[in-house]
């Protein structure tokens, strides 16, 4: 923190304080703990809840920023290990941060790297100091500490940027999942001595794997450093879907209500009704463009391949009450050609209707809970009732 010279006290003073980002709470269901408000940034505003597309070296897979933009999106992700790896996070500074360098003017999250790197698990060793991996890409040695991921996300220049957390995989021994929880909050007062940038907002992670009196500790341990948002990581790493929902029934309602909560890497329809309903206000998950590489199609919560016969001679929307640019203008045959032949405008055209799906269906919910109807709306994904992938 030599740069800014600011004790440890000023600091939490000055991001306290920062203007820059707020979180105004506008609605909430009375029946759940669902809730609809605004999260403020440099770069405009984030209506929640929100799904947020993933960008991971600086794109969203087969979009242009304008395509991005007209799905409803308003914050994108970015992947912080992938950007260090190439084309290194010194070339994206050069261009300006990544809002210049990806031509993206809204908001901007990057994670820490810190999933990635646990996901290498023949690959690396944990150590108090970090994490020392081998990279994929060139067999390098790469130590990465909470420092060093700090540095290289203020040099991308994200609005949002993630502490670097351990990961505890599952299943894991609870001996194993306390070790991983509280390296991760001393590794979090790490990164907050190590962040340098005020006009970046750091958010801490909560770990505690499926076992609810961890995450409890842990969301306290977090709370107490009043930052500017907070994420609940961890999930959806394995374990079953009811065990995902006892999680983040547990975690959400424990941070603060002033300041916006977000899952990490959840991105079906029923996960999001869920989430939403125990108080959680932002996601992301790479499911929609992921899906749209393998020719399926997101429609009203149901997953189509689009490679299957009955499509080839369909000349229907692929949904009829989306207003996408893909569903405005083509037909499923057509959709299913391109994709049988694969042409990559199949891929940019579903994953623009993928995206388009996940982002509309929030906002849908964002209107519900403004009228006072998304328990009543919502209540088949919330029992399980509804159809979902």
């Amino acid at each position: 923190m030599a740069q800014w010279g600011l004790s440890a006290a000023n600091y939490f003073r000055r991001f306290t304080l920062n203007t820059a980002f707020s979180f105004a709470l506008q609605a909430t269901c009375h029946h759940t703990k669902a809730r609809a408000g605004v999260f403020s940034t440099p770069h405009g505003p984030v209506e929640t809840p929100r799904f947020m597309p993933v960008g991971t070296l600086a794109n969203v897979k087969t979009m242009t920023p304008d395509q991005i933009r007209a799905t409803g999106a308003q914050m994108i992700l970015a992947n912080t290990y992938h950007l260090h790896l190439q084309p290194g996070e010194a070339i994206v500074a050069q261009a300006g941060g990544l809002h210049q360098f990806m031509a993206w003017d809204g908001p901007i999250l990057t994670d820490s790297g810190g999933f990635q790197v646990f996901s290498l698990s023949e690959m690396r060793t944990i150590a108090e100091t970090g994490v020392t991996f081998r990279s994929p890409r060139d067999g390098q040695m790469i130590h990465l500490t909470p420092e060093r991921s700090i540095e290289i996300q203020n040099a991308l220049g994200a609005d949002v940027i993630m502490a670097f957390d351990e990961c505890p995989p599952y299943p894991a021994s609870r001996d194993s999942v306390i070790e991983a929880t509280e390296r991760t909050f001393r590794w979090l007062k790490r990164c907050v001595t190590a962040h340098q940038r005020p006009e970046q907002a750091l958010f801490g992670i909560v770990q505690g794997g499926v076992y609810p009196d961890l995450r409890s500790r842990a969301a306290a341990q977090l709370a107490d450093l009043d930052l500017i948002g907070y994420a609940i990581g961890g999930v959806s790493v394995g374990e079953p879907p009811e065990l995902i929902e006892h999680i983040v029934q547990a975690t959400a309602p424990l941070l603060p209500v002033n300041k916006p909560r977000y899952l990490m890497g959840v991105g079906t329809h029923r996960e999001i009704v869920q989430a939403i309903a125990a108080g959680v206000d932002l996601f992301d998950c790479v499911i929609p463009t992921r899906l749209a590489r393998h020719a399926n199609a997101l429609v009203q919560g149901e997953r189509w391949n689009l490679r299957n016969a009955k499509f080839r001679e369909d000349f229907q929307p692929l949904d009829a009450n989306c207003a996408c640019y893909t569903c405005q203008n083509f037909t499923r045959a057509y959709l299913s050609h391109l994709l049988r032949s694969q042409e990559l405008l199949g891929y940019t055209l579903l994953s623009i209707h993928n995206i388009t799906e996940l982002v509309q269906f929030t906002q849908h919910i964002r209107r519900a809970i403004h009228n006072g109807t998304f328990h009543q709306e919502f209540s088949p994904w919330l029992s399980g009732i509804h159809r979902s992938m």
